[in-house]
């Protein structure tokens, strides 16, 4: 039982990022070796713009060897960084996303040297993300080349972090027990805040739900919209608004959307919290550092992973309230690199506009996914 819903939890923590896409993605090939190059046919291009294209199309294919050397600075961008700048590490979301489109805007041609604008459009399941960059082009002997700038990711010197925070571990009832033998008590847990709010023509039900018992918690929650005489309009639930795993005391906000569903023929919403006992661990924790609401529209911060792990995709839950404390608005976001041990990661959130005259305050969670982690 206990291997069963190990598997049933881990499957619904990657659905996010695994389901959904219709290609298959590959993993960054590390394997290149110096000098394979040579062995190796070097496309020739007679014009900037033939060069990056070609480069944007290797990028598509996540053919990062074949991008790599059609790189002009070669001798100063390590192979095996440059993949992992492009396709990313450790199960982060950029490994499980795809180039869906790619934009170069060349200038300053002289003729033997040319500036590009490149737009990288990224997406996976959970959203979309945009790498932007400016880069130098350079005509040598084999044709116009690229100087790519890669973003090197910071390192955490070595050192021994003390691991001290909770974790809870689950004996469940075997195969060979007892007929009608018992497994532990599910945990007790409580919608304790509950707003449907109209965004468009979408209407959203916002909420918070409390892990009111002593151990952990894998939650989800289902609403249901009620018209005159209780009839049942519509059910949704919250896949990726919420938090799935709780310690206890915690809280994760939620939000479920109902598309073109209006709320003026809303009499009733039904509420329908779920919860399993699971093994969890207190750590990584993930601090929340130097947040700001700028303009009432756009929240920012850093993220600080204070653990010793790396967490292969930070979840980054915000709840928005008004001055009397009432929850108008549930937003979320995805860092698309892991989030190395000690490093800080800057995040944004954007508030929509017809939600930003009521925000008075707010409050920032972080759900990590770690990778062969608990």
């Amino acid at each position: 039982m206990g291997r069963k819903l190990a598997a049933v939890i881990f499957i619904v923590t990657l659905a996010l990022v695994t389901i959904g896409t219709i290609h298959p993605t590959k993993q960054p090939n590390l394997s290149w070796m110096p000098g394979s190059e040579q062995r190796l046919s070097h496309s020739s291009s007679s014009t900037p713009e033939e060069a990056m294209q070609t480069f944007l199309d290797r990028l598509h294919a996540r053919d990062w060897g074949g991008a790599y050397r059609l790189l002009a600075n070669r001798n100063e961008v390590n192979p095996v960084v440059f993949a992992s700048d492009m396709g990313g590490t450790n199960q982060s979301l950029r490994e499980h996303s795809t180039l869906e489109n790619a934009e170069s805007h060349i200038t300053n041609n002289n003729g033997s040297t040319a500036e590009a604008n490149v737009k990288l459009k990224w997406t996976s399941v959970v959203g979309s993300f945009t790498d932007e960059r400016d880069v130098k082009l350079e005509k040598q002997d084999e044709g116009w080349r690229i100087v790519w700038p890669v973003t090197k990711e910071a390192k955490t010197p070595p050192q021994v972090i003390p691991v001290n925070y909770l974790r809870w571990d689950v004996i469940y009832r075997g195969a060979t027990d007892d007929w009608g033998e018992q497994n532990v008590e599910g945990p007790h847990v409580r919608i304790v805040a509950m707003n449907p709010v109209q965004h468009g023509n979408t209407l959203s039900v916002l909420g918070e739900m409390l892990n009111e018992d002593t151990v952990p918690a894998f939650v989800t929650v289902k609403a249901t919209l009620l018209g005159k005489g209780d009839k049942e309009l519509a059910t949704e639930g919250s896949f990726d608004k919420m938090s799935h795993t709780i310690l206890p005391k915690q809280v994760t906000p939620f939000r479920i959307d109902f598309p073109n569903m209006k709320l003026d023929d809303v009499e009733n919403v039904r509420m329908s919290p779920n919860s399993l006992l699971v093994a969890a661990s207190a750590d990584p924790v993930i601090a929340v550092e130097n947040q700001k609401l700028e303009n009432g529209q756009v929240l920012t911060g850093s993220l600080l992973n204070q653990s010793g792990q790396v967490v292969s995709i930070p979840h980054v839950l915000a709840t928005f309230y008004d001055r009397s404390g009432q929850i108008v608005w549930v937003a979320d976001t995805y860092t698309e690199r892991a989030l190395q041990p000690q490093q800080p990661s800057p995040f944004s959130i954007q508030v929509p506009d017809d939600m930003k005259g009521k925000v008075s305050s707010y409050r920032v969670i972080v759900s990590p996914y770690v990778a062969g982690g608990m």
